[in-house]
């Protein structure tokens, strides 16, 4: 069942990516120019953004940091009417409590949730003023439920989870909202990890995974199936039975 309305022609829609210098946001960037789409590209690393733009004529990159909370403003300020905003930005270091750092652990929480507060404080108007558009929100399946050398990481990816549930009991049917779940992709931030990543996928293969998604009006957008529906069915184990059957699995 649709949950959103579809989005399936992107000619001439405009949308923001925040967190698009690399992986999947720009995987993204990269198929939505491809479909027609007017592409707003922003992250830290203004070099990336313009090599992007010089790659794909017609898109338009605006650096900036987004936990600067003025510069949030002025960009959205800058680019008015959206179809489509989506926060990617992310941030991921391995980490259990036995190496447990407080700046790290808010770290996480500043780049994958405050910051994604800090759009949406800056884009929200405009959605409903337009009475119309689409919030999506990159999370993670580490959010599901507690996993090793993922303190920092999934809390805060639970949380936009929530983030992402409530604000859809708000502005639905009118405005959009989604959350996408990746499972393993290859990216700069899971190059980090010393572990075997089953199911491991392209950018572009999320990506394609994501359009399929909105397409079919999707709320929650999982991927790879064959790995996130496994850890979909963890979800409901007791506890003592989550966690022998994690500890099993992972060998923690």
């Amino acid at each position: 069942m649709a949950l959103n309305p579809k989005l399936k022609d992107w000619q001439g829609r405009r949308v923001w990516l925040v967190g698009a210098s690399s992986g999947i946001g720009r995987a993204l960037a990269t198929a939505l120019h491809a479909r027609g789409a007017q592409v707003i590209v922003s992250a830290r690393q203004a070099a990336l953004l313009d090599e992007f733009v010089a790659q794909h004529p017609g898109a338009t990159a605006i650096a900036l940091d987004a936990l600067d909370e003025a510069a949030v403003q002025r960009a959205a300020q800058q680019i008015g009417p959206l179809d489509l905003c989506l926060y990617c930005a992310g941030y991921y270091k391995p980490m259990r409590a036995q190496d447990f750092s407080l700046a790290e652990a808010l770290r996480h929480l500043d780049v994958n949730y405050v910051g994604a507060l800090k759009v949406l404080a800056a884009v929200l108007p405009t959605f409903l003023k337009q009475g119309h558009g689409h919030i999506s929100l990159v999370s993670s399946v580490a959010g599901y439920r507690g996993l090793p050398k993922s303190l920092g990481y999934g809390p805060s990816k639970a949380a936009l989870s929530h983030l992402a549930e409530a604000l859809y009991l708000d502005l639905s049917p009118q405005i959009g909202v989604s959350v996408i779940h990746p499972g393993f992709v290859e990216t700069p931030l899971t190059a980090q990890n010393d572990f075997h990543m089953p199911a491991l996928i392209s950018p572009a293969q999320a990506a394609d995974e994501i359009l399929k998604g909105w397409a079919r009006g999707s709320f929650e957008i999982h991927f790879p199936k064959r790995f996130t529906l496994f850890l979909k069915l963890l979800r409901h184990l007791g506890h003592g039975l989550y966690f022998n059957v994690v500890r099993r699995t992972t060998g923690l």
